[in-house]
Order: structure tokens, then sequence, then C-alpha cells
């Protein structure tokens, strides 16, 4: 079976993130880059998926030269090779999905996996708008992943508990965060990774329409909390539950 696993580059979650004074973007200097964490869920659910039934793992990711880095940390988990499609410009979730479906034409695999959001936008739209494209069935928060022949099923998270779904390949799923623990690169897999095949392909080769459809106007910091108060009793922390914050 081969898989597709495309992968974000995303400030590490324990960086403290700065917003431009303009508004324009976040402060990138001296930001730490990592894979998003819900891609390195989807990562291991294929290497997974290839150890028990065999096959390839290829990891694509849009961006500049510079998230190679990425590509080569999901080379060293295990994938068998990556493909860089290069564009500096920002892209918005349409056009990255257009450029997916391009290059999932290509390579014709069977599987697509990815996060089911990044964490820096927390979009939660690349997959179910790349399944629409592809005329594929898709399964999004999935929380467990079974195959039979060329049958899935997949347990997804749903406001009201757990749902199981069935459909045939090929097809997209996007990972929620109890599908699985991502392992660590190994030493040997670092070493090994230097060596397999990383594609780099100019985005505007594709004829693919990368206009953006969504403007971002501004961005901001969340307001500073106030800070708490202490109380001397529970009859004043009533009193001020009710007469300063109202909500009794």
């Amino acid at each position: 079976m081969k898989i597709l696993v495309p992968i974000k580059r995303v400030p590490d979650p324990a960086t403290t993130i700065r917003v431009l004074p303009d508004g324009s973007g976040i402060a990138t200097d001296n930001v730490k880059w990592v894979i998003n964490p819900f891609d390195e869920i989807a990562i291991e659910e294929a290497l997974r998926i290839k150890e028990k039934q065999g096959g390839e793992v290829v990891l694509i990711t849009i961006g500049q030269s510079t998230w190679q880095e990425q590509l080569r940390t999901g080379l060293a988990m295990g994938a068998d090779r990556a493909i860089l499609i290069k564009n500096d410009a920002a892209l918005d979730s349409l056009a990255l999905a257009r450029i997916l479906a391009k290059v999932i034409g290509d390579e014709n695999p069977e599987l697509v996996l990815l996060g089911k959001q990044a964490i820096d936008d927390d979009s939660n739209q690349v997959g179910q708008m790349l399944a629409e494209m592809l005329g594929w069935p898709q399964a999004t928060f999935a929380s467990k992943v079974e195959f039979a022949d060329k049958k899935v099923t997949v347990t997804r998270e749903v406001d009201g508990g757990l749902e199981t779904i069935a459909f045939n390949l090929p097809a997209v799923v996007t990972t929620d965060l109890r599908l699985n623990e991502p392992r660590y690169a190994s030493l040997p897999g670092i070493m090994k990774a230097r060596k397999k095949e990383l594609k780099e392909i100019p985005a505007d080769s594709l004829g693919v329409d990368l206009a953006p459809k969504l403007k971002i106007k501004t961005l901001a910091a969340p307001p500073k909390r106030q800070a708490g108060r202490k109380v001397g009793s529970v009859q004043e922390l009533v009193q001020v539950l009710h007469t300063e914050a109202k909500v009794i």
C-alpha cells in the first residue's frame, strides 16, 4: 500500500509566540520549528500500517527550502521518501488542497493520511477539501484505523462519543490525538534519512491556481488575563460572585 502523508511546519508548541507590531504575522526569529503534532501522528500511523501490510510511505510538504528539515525528521522516523513543493508565499487551505490533489494524481496513493488540523491556524480544512476534489471517501478525527482487504474501518471522535464508519480505498483520513503515540527518530534512522530521496518541485510548475481566496487582515495577541484575588470566606465569595461576577 502506498500512503501519502502531507505534513506542515509549525512553531514548537513550547515556543512563546510574538505578533509583529503591524499585526501582519508572527515574529519568526528565534522560533523553533517542528512537524505539526497531528501530522506526526499521521506519520506514525502510516508507518504502523506499512509494518503490518508492507508498502511505501511518502511525505509531502509545501513551503520554503528550509522545510526540508521537517521532511528529514519524518524520513528519520521511517518514511521512505519525501516531496517538497517549493513556494515562498503563504497559501490558504484551498491552494494547499489543490496542490496536494495534483501531486496525488501523479503519485496515485491508496491512502492519504494527514493531521486533522495544524496547531498554528487551526483551520481544519485541507483534508475535507482534498477529499472533495479527489472524489474520495473521507474520515476525519480518526482515533482508530483498521484494514481488511481494500476496505478501511475508522473510529471517529465526535461530540457525542465515537462513530465507526467503513469505506473502500482510496480514501482520505485525518488523525486525532488518541490514534497513537508517535515514535522518536532513532540515530540509525537519522543516518539513513540523509540518503533517502527528497524531491523538490516548484509549485508554479504544477499548473495549479494558487491565488488566495482568504485574506488575513490582522493578527493580535490575546488580551492579558487579570490577576485573581483571594477572599476571606465562603460568604464573601458568594457575595462577590453575585454582585461583581454576576454569575449567581
